[in-house]
């Protein structure tokens, strides 16, 4: 069983920085994909950011320029530098991981065999 556990969420004012990280047990070899969800009331859960076993990465238009996500293969852990948050980047982040490279598939969630239990962000304006 994949596990995942995230951590650094917190609570900042918009305009600030957070970098989120998840921890993965033994997962990275071979063919992969993880990414970063974002679950709100109101949308449901949303792909933010995603990067595979290629170094392929690919970014939520709301995000793109300020989110920057990567991957320590040697600490075998998932990272999410989010710069210049707005109010509407608040949510659960959650980490999703599948064996398989998804490619345009990559924010669907219901490719996604592994999640983890997510780290709440909040941005106030």
């Amino acid at each position: 069983q994949v596990q995942l556990v995230e951590s650094g969420g917190g609570s900042v004012q918009a305009g600030g920085s957070l970098r989120l990280a998840c921890a993965t047990s033994g997962y990275i070899y071979g063919r992969y994909s993880i990414a970063w969800f974002r679950q709100t009331p109101g949308k449901g859960r949303e792909g933010v950011a995603f990067i595979d076993s290629d170094g392929s990465t690919r970014y939520a238009d709301s995000v793109k320029g300020r989110f920057t996500i990567s991957l320590d293969s040697a600490k075998k852990t998932l990272y999410l530098q989010m710069t210049s948050l707005k109010p509407e980047d608040t949510g659960l982040y959650v980490c999703a991981a599948d064996v398989s490279r998804l490619g345009p598939l990559w924010d669907r969630q219901s490719e996604y065999d592994n999640w983890g239990q997510g780290t709440q962000v909040t941005v106030s304006s």
